[in-house]
This record gives C-alpha cells, sequence and structure tokens, in this order.
C-alpha cells in the first residue's frame, strides 16, 4: 500500500473543475447502483454483478486497444489488481447488503468508508492517531447506530434480514476503504481509460471461477439494466480517476456525500422507498464525522508581502 510521501503531487491548476468532474463520476455511480439494485432483485447479485462487468470490459476494450496503449506491467499491474480485486469484494457484499436496505441508508452507511481510511493511513505510516480522528469515528458510529436502530427495529419480520444488509454495507466499507489508500497512487501512474477497463477485467476473472454453480441468464429488460449499469460503471471510473489525478483526495471526498440526494431520489422513484427522519439524521452525524476527521487542520500560509 503507498505511502502518501510516495504519490507525486495533484495538478493544482483545474481543482474546481476537478470537483465538478468527481460529482458528475459519483451522481452516474449513484444511478448505477440504483440499475444494479433492479438487476439484483431480478436475477440475483452474482449475475448482475458478473455480467454488468464483462459487459463493462466489451465495452471498453475496444476503445483502449485502438489507442495502441501495451498492457501495463510492474507497480501500476500490481496496483490494478489489488484494487480489482478489493472492489470485487466490496461490490458483491455491498449489493448484498443493497437488496436488504433502502438506497438512502445503505449510501448513508457505506459514507463511513473515509473514516476508516483515515484510520488505515494512520496505521500504515505509523502515525499517532488524532483526536479529530476519535471524535471523527465517535460521530460515524453514532450515525450508523441510529440508522441500524430505526431499520432493525421497524419491524420484527425484516429485522433480521436489515441486520445482515446492514452487517454487508458496513464490511463493504472496509473493503472501499483500503481501495480509497490505494486509488489516489493508481490515478497517478495510469490514464482513466486503463484504470476503467482493468477494474472491469480483475473483477470479472475473480468472480468468474464461481459461474458454473451462480450465473443464470437474465432477461432482456434485467440485460438492458445491466448494460446501462455498465455504462454508467465505466463512465464514472473514468471521470473519477481524471479528478483524482488533479486534486487531493481531501477536496474531493467530501463530494461522496453528493450520494446520498442521487439515492435518495433513485430510492423513492424506483422503488418506492421513503426517506425516514432517522436516517437523515444518522447521514448528517457520519458526514459530519468525516468532515471532522479528513479536513485540512494545517495552518494556512501568510499572505504575501
Amino acid at each position: 500500500m503507498p505511502s502518501r510521501r510516495d504519490l507525486p503531487a495533484p495538478s493544482a491548476s483545474q481543482p474546481g473543475l476537478a470537483v465538478l468532474v468527481a460529482a458528475g463520476g459519483i451522481a452516474m455511480f449513484a444511478i448505477m447502483d440504483a440499475l444494479m439494485k433492479r438487476a439484483s432483485l431480478a436475477s440475483g447479485v452474482y449475475p448482475a454483478l458478473l455480467t454488468r462487468n464483462l459487459i463493462g470490459v466489451a465495452m471498453v476494450l475496444p476503445l483502449w486497444a485502438a489507442r495502441g496503449r501495451r498492457w501495463p506491467a510492474g507497480e501500476a499491474m500490481r496496483l490494478h489488481i489489488l484494487r480489482g480485486l478489493l472492489v470485487a469484494a466490496m461490490s458483491l457484499t455491498f449489493f448484498w447488503g443493497l437488496v436488504r436496505l433502502p438506497m438512502a441508508e445503505a449510501i448513508a452507511i457505506s459514507f463511513v468508508a473515509p473514516l476508516v481510511a483515515l484510520w488505515l493511513a494512520a496505521i500504515h505510516l505509523g502515525e499517532r492517531i488524532q483526536p479529530r480522528a476519535i471524535v471523527a469515528a465517535v460521530f460515524g458510529i453514532a450515525g450508523v447506530a441510529l440508522i441500524a436502530a430505526f431499520q432493525i427495529g421497524s419491524g420484527p419480520a425484516r429485522s433480521p434480514d436489515a441486520a445482515c444488509g446492514i452487517a454487508a454495507v458496513l464490511l463493504s466499507s472496509l473493503f472501499y476503504a483500503v481501495s480509497l489508500v490505494v486509488q489516489r497512487r493508481q490515478a497517478q501512474l495510469a490514464d482513466p481509460l486503463e484504470i476503467a477497463l482493468s477494474q472491469s477485467m480483475v473483477v470479472s476473472l475473480a468472480l468468474l471461477p464461481l459461474a458454473p454453480w451462480l450465473w443464470q441468464a437474465p432477461a432482456a429488460d434485467t440485460l438492458l439494466d445491466m448494460t446501462i449499469a455498465a455504462l454508467l460503471a465505466s463512465g464514472s471510473l473514468v471521470l473519477l480517476a481524471w479528478a483524482y489525478a488533479r486534486a487531493e483526495a481531501q477536496v474531493l471526498v467530501p463530494v461522496e456525500y453528493t450520494a446520498f440526494v442521487w439515492s435518495a431520489l433513485m430510492g423513492y422513484w424506483w422503488f418506492s422507498e421513503r426517506l425516514s427522519l432517522a436516517t437523515l439524521a444518522g447521514a448528517t452525524l457520519i458526514v459530519f464525522g468525516v468532515w471532522q476527521g479528513t479536513r485540512d487542520r494545517r495552518p494556512a500560509p501568510p499572505p504575501p508581502v
């Protein structure tokens, strides 16, 4: 796992544009999540995820080959494999939890990933855990606990399923947190198209061994959902890779919060999911915790004389 001092300095000439591009990428991911939830409910999480990634490879590979690029090697290849495996585990656990929870709640719980990444980075770099990280963790845990208490307590028949869904999303957040530490270095070593292709390929290869037992052919309308989801996922990866190569993670992490708005809208429009006050309050606590933990508290440089 690369350390911060190994990372090349990002281009600081277009931070505003990087934020806008990242926001577009997050919106595409949120809509993709809704399509994948619908496809997973229809055909199962594993078939939906494998099919979407195979379609993604078929879409991006010709574009990558047309540019005459050579397959990466060395550190770039190792990072592609590592992040692809992390994304495979993250996606399976996230979508498994997503079909058992309202979209807004699942996304809100997944926001703890930057908090976990903060602690992982501190442990990896041998830094002392700062008080702000502890405060951030307390707010994050409180937010998750509030959402979980409301969801699990909302009906006895749903409680076991909801509890398993929450546990799956939390596990997914752990994988995502590790991938966040890897993502910055990956974006500095490879172009966005290569990152999108490598991720779809590694995830597909990681999932394929289980296909004889778990894969089933989707219906035509479900296949359309998977195809659109693959297009959105590949486009989002390209946009986010472009943004992370041009702005620091601490600038782009808050953009993740916009996913909550999109997920709440998608959940309401497509699945008739209501946004509860408990979910909104829990999301607020988690976001505040992430903001406390990730904001830069270094003193501002003195003004020029």
